[in-house]
């Protein structure tokens, strides 16, 4: 761990923020599309006229929105420009995953199809004000008390030593080997 000093320690995604449109978009796409629940509706605090829509993704944190409804919406692209979000990753099975083609196909909703990203797979499409969603799904489990994150800083360091370009489902692999039984000892040593 970096000895920077002072640091101040985290402990996960709170939630994350998005300016919207009018009220039925929002609540047509992250509740509609994505069948995120609509926990509840207050203004935003620090700006009354906007109204601030919260949906759980499923664990425990929120996705808002500040919505207004003099605000139009403008289909496109986000801007790349630096400090702009690039994308949002949600998470799904892979039993969901395999079926996400088809699902967004039956919406109307252009896609990229599965992508195969080594230790998951992903599938890119936006939402209607122009932020790009991925769904993405690992490809393994880690090993009981340890986060995926602690599997995958494993499987970097095999790549690395392997001189390969990006974790693949062998570096994965190896790593859920040294992983998996690392805090039991056995009778046998």
């Amino acid at each position: 761990m970096s000895k920077r000093n002072p640091f101040i320690p985290t402990q996960g995604l709170h939630h994350i923020t998005l300016t919207g449109a009018g009220r039925q978009i929002t609540l047509d796409f992250w509740e509609g599309v994505l069948g995120m629940p609509f926990v509840f509706e207050q203004p935003n605090l620090d700006n009354p006229v906007e109204s601030h829509l919260y949906f759980d993704p499923g664990d425990d944190r929120l996705i808002t929105v500040f919505c207004d409804e003099t605000r139009e919406p403008r289909p496109g692209k986000t801007p790349m420009v630096p400090g702009a979000v690039h994308h949002i990753a949600f998470s799904v099975s892979q039993a969901v995953s395999m079926h996400l083609p088809e699902k967004l196909d039956a919406l109307g909703i252009a896609h990229s199809g599965l992508k195969n990203r080594g230790f998951m797979t992903s599938l890119y499409f936006r939402e209607p004000l122009g932020l790009l969603i991925e769904l993405a799904s690992y490809k393994f489990t880690p090993p009981r008390g340890l986060s995926h994150a602690r599997v995958l800083f494993e499987a970097h360091r095999i790549r690395v030593a392997a001189g390969d370009l990006a974790i693949s489902d062998r570096h994965v692999a190896l790593a859920l080997e040294a992983l998996v039984h690392q805090e039991v000892p056995s009778l046998s040593d």
